[in-house]
C-alpha cells in the first residue's frame, strides 16, 4: 500500500457530514431482497456454502488481518461460508453498500456509522475491530510543537473531515490551554505525509499509529513526535475505529448467518493476536502488493491492541459509544436524541476460542 493509498483510507474512515445526500439516496433505494433465509442457530445448511460479501474501507491492511486469516485458515469454510472481500471504489461507502443490501458486511468507523444512521441508513456495528482508538497527531521532532496547545500559530494538515475534524482538533487545543482560532488549516488531500512535513506544507497531521507511524518512524526513519489521542481522553472521547457493520435487515432475516460469520471472524482475530507472523503471512499472500516489512511490524503492534483480552475481541462498551455520541451532539455534528443503543450490538460475539 502506498502512502497515497493510506491517506485515502484514513480520509474514508473519518469523513462525517460530507456526502449526506448520497447516504439519503442509498437509504431510499435500500431494501434489496436478501439472499439468505435461515433463523437457526447455525449457518444455513445447503449443498453449497452461503456466499458472503464484505466491503473493506480501502485496500487490504492489518485492520482486516483477522478476516483474511479466517479465510486462509478455513474458518469461514468450516462455518459453511464462502467469503469474498471487496475493495471500494474512490467514492464508495461501505455503510451505503451494506445498508442497501449490495454487500452483507462492511468495514466502517463510528464517525461514519452515526451520521449514516441519523439519515436513515439501517447499518449496525457488530464488532469493534480495535478496542481503543490508535490515532495520533504527528509533527517533526525538530518542530516546536510538543503538545496540542502548541499548534496555535502553526498549520494543521486537514484530511477534509469537515466539522468533525475541526471540532476534534479545536477541542484538543483548547482543552490543553491553547487558542484553536490561531491554528491554520490546510487541505492534505492525497499528499505524502513525509513530504508534507519535511517541506513545511503543514506542521501536524492526523495519522494511525499502527500503520503511518510505523512507516514514517520505524521504516523511513523520519524523526517525528506523537500526540496520541489516548493520552488526551480527558479532552476528547475514545471511539471505535474501525468497526465491522451489517444491516438491520440481515440481522432480522438471517441471524444465524450473522452469528456464523462473526464466530469465524472472531476466531480469526484471536488467532492473529496469538500468532501475528501467521496473520501477516496470510495477509501478504492474499494481497501481494503490500509492503511485507510494514505488514509484519504493523501486525505485531496490533496483536496486543485488537483487544486486551482475546476472548473479548469485538466487544463494544456502551460508555464508549455514549461519550462519543455526546461529543458529536455537543458540537452539532449529529442532532440531539440520536438512538445510540440501536447503533451497535454485541449479541453475535462469542466468548473464548
Amino acid at each position: 500500500m502506498t502512502i497515497t493509498d493510506r491517506s485515502r483510507m484514513l480520509r474514508s474512515h473519518r469523513i462525517v457530514g460530507a456526502g449526506v445526500a448520497a447516504v439519503l439516496s442509498v437509504a431510499l433505494v435500500a431494501g434489496c431482497a436478501g439472499r439468505h433465509s435461515s433463523t437457526s442457530g447455525t449457518a444455513p445448511k445447503s449443498a453449497s456454502p452461503a456466499k458472503v460479501r464484505v466491503m473493506l474501507d480501502w485496500t487490504p491492511n492489518t485492520n482486516h488481518a483477522g478476516m483474511y486469516l479466517a479465510k486462509s485458515a478455513g474458518y469461514y469454510r468450516a462455518a459453511g461460508l464462502e467469503v469474498t472481500f471487496i475493495q471500494p471504489g474512490q467514492n464508495s461507502d461501505p455503510n451505503q453498500a451494506v445498508g442497501s443490501g449490495t454487500v452483507d458486511f462492511g468495514i466502517s468507523a463510528s464517525e461514519q456509522l452515526i451520521p449514516a444512521r441519523a439519515h436513515g441508513v439501517p447499518v449496525v456495528s457488530v464488532a469493534a475491530i480495535i478496542q481503543h482508538n490508535t490515532s495520533s497527531l504527528i509533527t517533526l521532532a525538530s518542530s516546536a510543537i510538543d503538545r496540542p496547545r502548541d499548534l496555535a500559530g502553526h498549520t494543521y494538515g486537514s484530511y477534509g473531515g469537515g466539522d468533525f475534524e475541526k471540532a476534534l482538533v479545536d477541542q484538543l487545543v483548547s482543552c490543553d490551554g491553547g487558542d484553536p482560532s490561531k491554528v491554520r488549516f490546510t487541505q492534505v488531500g492525497d499528499s505524502d505525509y513525509r513530504e508534507g512535513l519535511t517541506k513545511r506544507q503543514f506542521d501536524a497531521v492526523w495519522v494511525f499509529d499502527g500503520w503511518d507511524v510505523i512507516r514514517l518512524r520505524d521504516i523511513d526513519h523520519l524523526a517525528i513526535d506523537r500526540m496520541p489521542f489516548s493520552e488526551y481522553q480527558h479532552c476528547i472521547p475514545d471511539w471505535y475505529t474501525p468497526i465491522l457493520v451489517t444491516s438491520e435487515k440481515l440481522i432480522a432475516k438471517n441471524p444465524a448467518l450473522v452469528k456464523a460469520f462473526m464466530a469465524a471472524t472472531a476466531r480469526g482475530y484471536r488467532q492473529a493476536m496469538a500468532h501475528p507472523d501467521q496473520a501477516a503471512a496470510s495477509l501478504i499472500a492474499q494481497a501481494p502488493g503490500l509492503d511485507s516489512n510494514l505488514v509484519r511490524r504493523s501486525m505485531h503492534y496490533l496483536s496486543t491492541r485488537y483487544a486486551a483480552d482475546p476472548a473479548a475481541w469485538g466487544e463494544q462498551d456502551p460508555k464508549v459509544w455514549n461519550r462519543f455520541v455526546d461529543f458529536l451532539e455537543a458540537h452539532h455534528i449529529v442532532a440531539a436524541g440520536f438512538d445510540t443503543k440501536a447503533a451497535y450490538t454485541n449479541r453475535f460475539l462469542t466468548t473464548g476460542g
